[in-house]
């Protein structure tokens, strides 16, 4: 396996399982030695990733993220996923999400993302994802 599906598959699993409740293990398979956040809502470190982790599974139980697209450039991963929030719920579609992870050694050192709502309503057919 390459450098680049190995950095993809560490970002798959790594995400999967913290989104499907375990972050703990997430963390302990996948994190490197430092845990640097970008986004200006989150702290840095994996107490951090687990509280928040922990509170969105809390507030939503049956959420549901689904990874559309996986890119990989050097040390640098990038996933576009569909969290929807609220299956079955059309007046809450949930948010686009581009995740962007670097990785030093197979570890998952750093995040950045950029948040969409996903609209009930758009200009195009050509949907979100």
């Amino acid at each position: 396996m390459s450098d680049l599906e190995r950095n993809k598959q560490v970002v798959l699993d790594y995400y999967t399982t913290a989104f499907a409740g375990n972050p703990e293990k997430a963390i302990a398979d996948h994190f490197g030695p430092r845990y640097i956040q970008h986004n200006p809502d989150a702290q840095n470190g994996p107490e951090a990733f687990i509280g928040f982790v922990k509170w969105l599974r809390g507030k939503y139980p049956d959420l549901k993220l689904d990874i559309k697209r996986v890119i990989a450039e050097g040390d640098m991963v990038a996933t576009h996923s569909h969290l929807d929030l609220e299956p079955g719920n059309p007046g809450n579609p949930g948010r686009a999400l581009a995740d962007y992870f670097l990785l030093e050694d197979g570890k998952v050192v750093e995040h950045w993302d950029v948040i969409q709502e996903v609209p009930t309503a758009a200009a195009n057919d050509n949907g979100m994802f």
